[in-house]
């Protein structure tokens, strides 16, 4: 695979993974819960979960091309950001809008 497409497909991940936790009610769209709903905070340890997930992903992909390059605290800050904001969408559904 090309750099250019695991690039993309890491990104498709992410972007799955971090809406995962907002439309469905089993952990890791896995395993049910004995509740019938799951928390804000179970919600938000899954994405956390989730983040290293894809993390490890991309990390393989790295590795596959070539040599992994040092990372500091401030790339995992903005992939975190960025892991957030990829998480808007599940968010703005399950918890600002109205479902009748």
């Amino acid at each position: 695979m090309s750099q250019t497409a695991s690039v993309w497909v890491v990104l498709l991940v992410a972007l799955l993974a971090a809406n995962l936790p907002f439309f469905t009610e089993r952990i890791l769209g896995l395993i049910p819960l004995p509740g019938s709903t799951k928390s804000l905070a179970i919600r938000l340890g899954e994405l956390l979960l989730l983040y290293f997930i894809v993390g490890g992903i991309g990390l393989l992909f790295e590795s596959r091309v070539g040599q992994i390059a040092p990372q500091g605290w401030e790339f995992y800050a903005v992939t975190a950001a960025l892991f957030i904001v990829l998480a808007f969408p599940g968010f703005t559904w399950r918890y600002l809008l109205k479902h009748r």
